[in-house]
């Protein structure tokens, strides 16, 4: 029997000054679950990633996904060979705004009557991958998932020894969007901040392979990095719990 849903939009307010919209799927009981932060591909947080957000709150965790262009372009969609549209807004982001909007959507979570403050998690597609990488150092998570996250090197790579919970990064080996040495440098540099992580790589799947609606979408191997996903959260997200704790 299929879990019901509770969806709704809600606003958080950023350290900065600024609003942001988020979208918000969490379990119907009324009970205290683990949570997600789910952070969108460069193209919004559209029908794809609502629906993953809808994905994750199945399994029993409630999930948001922070409109990360909600300084430049509130609402924003795009479509995913609109990249004309999609560049200036994923270009004006900065490091320090996206560690501000990862804080205020930790703090929503940490004080959300269905949510156990400790357990709380990040997953992330692409331009979210790098962002969940950045999550993992920037707040007390219990588990990280990078999607192919790009321009975690060079930029990012300093960020590792600040990272708090284990991280499952996830490639394709046919992306040419993320060269092999970038993905070495970012391995590597985890290694040497000796922070667990896991890393696989899928050697016949292309960037964007987890989504559905693109070209490059791979079936074979998104089914194999969901369960992979759902088993590394059930071991450091949930632990040894197997059922949702009672208010």
């Amino acid at each position: 029997m299929e879990k019901k849903l509770a969806t709704q939009r809600v606003s958080l307010d950023v350290a900065d000054g600024t609003t942001m919209n988020a979208y918000v799927a969490r379990p119907a009981e009324d009970c205290k679950f683990p949570s997600m932060m789910v952070f969108q591909e460069a193209f919004g947080v559209n029908a794809h990633i609502r629906d993953v957000t809808e994905r994750v709150a199945r399994e029993g965790y409630v999930a948001v996904a922070p409109e990360l262009y909600h300084r430049t372009a509130p609402g924003f969609e795009a479509g995913y060979t609109d990249f004309p549209s999609v560049m200036p807004h994923m270009q004006a982001m900065t490091e320090a705004g996206a560690s501000r909007d990862i804080e205020a959507t930790y703090d929503w979570l940490r004080t959300h009557p269905q949510v156990a403050a400790d357990r709380i998690g990040s997953i992330g597609f692409c331009m979210g991958g790098r962002m969940s990488y950045l999550a993992d150092s920037v707040v007390q998570l219990r588990a990280a998932i990078s999607f192919y996250g790009g321009r975690i090197a060079p930029d990012l790579l300093p960020r590792a020894t600040n990272l708090s919970a284990p991280i499952l990064f996830f490639w394709g080996g046919l992306d040419q969007h993320i060269p092999p040495e970038q993905i070495r440098a970012v391995v590597d540099e985890v290694k040497k901040a000796k922070k667990p992580y896991v890393n696989v790589e899928i050697s016949d799947a292309d960037h964007g392979f987890f989504c559905d609606v693109r070209a490059s979408y791979n079936p074979v191997a998104a089914t194999l990095a969901w369960a992979l996903s759902l088993k590394f959260l059930e071991t450091h997200l949930r632990g040894t719990e197997q059922k949702p704790q009672t208010a």
